[in-house]
């Protein structure tokens, strides 16, 4: 893409709105605009990296074995009235009526549509065990919208749903979903600690929180500080090996880590002084089973062995897309700016031509751009009249993992200038090498 096509809205003054550095630099990096109280459109370059993260998540999820679907964000009140929801969910709730009278909602949730869902299709035990999930916007009426898409009323939720004969099965179903996060958080560059956590309004006997480390995180956590160091599961985990996910999910529940709401003082005590790990989180995933909370009122139930039929065994698994976005930001900044892990820079490359009009420096860019292309990495192209130093700010800024700095002096001696985000180190190289250096 070529900056002098692109819709990319800088903003040079730090919003007095911001309250957080997410907020700070999406907004600066023209990634988003509010609407209306946490409410935002996603611009171009925002929009990007919401689609790269919502990419990992989708090959995660299958690689686990769950199946996408897409279910509507408008939903009737007559399926939580089922469940029982309907009336104990809160003010959070968007409670609308279409035009005859008929009482809808937007969706803050989905575990009652996807029960109603599996009660008209699913009758046997042969059909499981099942995964269900999607990625689509929800809407929670939050009292008080804060912190940018951190914590928003509209967001963007990949919801899964496990359905199983019996507890066995479920909780094996769990572990595929504890792993499968752990995997993709890792993947989008994030150190995630599973804690115990609160069911909230979800429900059920069962809870874990993916938590990342943050100093304006939303609240405080506790934890063994050997979390920082476990090793995350390679791509070769088998999600058909019960026993071995059982034995990956022991290994990251067998030390202490707790949300506030779960949080034993004592217990904590007894982990070794120097190990000890108190730090502000940020949630950015949360997995929960609860049984028949939903498949009992609802009557979703299933044939056994036996043929007798019962109700199946249910679990729900979270993650914010949008809110990813944030906390990753979070984790990843500098005073300069954004540093993206490359599987989920909304550019993985950026040429600064230092010199637009002069022959050799167009022609160099021209060329480099063009095998870039090539090769499909996704590069953004700085061919605008600006300033050097104002090309250099707005690459830092948006966070693109590597910059090809190319301007008359360096093409003199036939070499380009290559920046590495991430920790600024700088190489003059020939223009062959500086491709090799990025595509290796």
């Amino acid at each position: 893409m070529r900056l002098s096509r692109y819709f990319l809205p800088i903003l040079r003054e730090v919003p007095k709105e911001a309250e957080i550095v997410s907020h700070r630099l999406m907004l600066r990096a023209g990634m988003i605009r509010q609407e209306a109280a946490g409410i935002y459109a996603w611009l171009p370059l925002g929009k990007r990296v919401l689609d790269k993260i919502c990419d990992v998540i989708r090959e995660e999820q299958n690689r686990s074995g769950a199946i996408e679907i897409l279910m509507p964000t408008i939903q009737s009140a007559d399926l939580w009235r089922e469940s029982g929801r309907y009336d104990d969910y809160g003010k959070e709730m968007l409670r609308i009526k279409d035009r005859h009278e008929r009482d809808m909602l937007f969706g803050p949730t989905n575990e009652e549509m996807l029960t109603e869902i599996v009660r008209a299709y699913v009758k046997s035990y042969k059909d499981l065990p099942l995964n269900l999930y999607h990625i689509q916007w929800k809407f929670r009426d939050e009292v008080r919208p804060r912190f940018g898409v951190m914590r928003s009323r509209e967001f963007l939720m990949k919801d899964a749903y496990s359905v199983d004969l019996d507890f066995e099965s479920a909780v094996t179903a769990y572990n595929r979903m504890f792993v499968a996060y752990l995997r993709t958080f890792a993947r989008l560059g994030l150190k995630a600690i599973p804690m115990v956590a609160d069911t909230g309004p979800i429900g059920g006997n069962h809870s874990h929180e993916f938590i990342i480390l943050a100093s304006t995180g939303e609240s405080e956590v506790f934890c063994h500080a050997d979390y920082l160091k476990m090793a995350t599961p390679g791509t070769d985990v088998d999600f058909g090996d019960a026993a071995a996910l059982q034995g990956i999910v022991d290994q990251w529940t067998s030390l202490y880590a707790a949300t506030e709401e779960k949080h034993e003082p004592e217990a904590f005590e007894k982990v070794p002084q120097s190990q000890r790990l108190s730090a502000r989180g940020i949630e950015v995933g949360h997995i929960f089973y609860f049984g028949t909370k939903y498949s009992e009122p609802m009557a979703a139930k299933v044939a056994g062995p036996d043929g007798v039929e019962r109700p199946v065994h249910m679990g729900s698994y979270g993650i914010g897309p949008s809110r990813l976005v944030a906390a990753i930001i979070e984790a990843c900044h500098d005073e300069n700016g954004i540093i993206w892990p490359e599987e989920v820079a909304p550019f993985r490359v950026g040429i600064l031509n230092l010199k637009p009009g002069d022959a050799a420096t167009d022609e160099a860019c021209d060329a480099l751009y063009a095998e870039l292309q090539a090769r499909k990495v996704d590069v953004l192209y700085d061919d605008t009249d600006e300033r050097p130093g104002s090309k250099f700010a707005t690459a830092d800024l948006i966070g693109l993992p590597w910059q090809i700095i190319v301007g008359p002096k360096g093409l003199a001696a036939g070499t380009v200038e290559v920046k590495r985000r991430a920790d600024g180190s700088r190489e003059t190289l020939p223009i062959t090498a500086a491709l090799s250096r990025i595509l290796e």
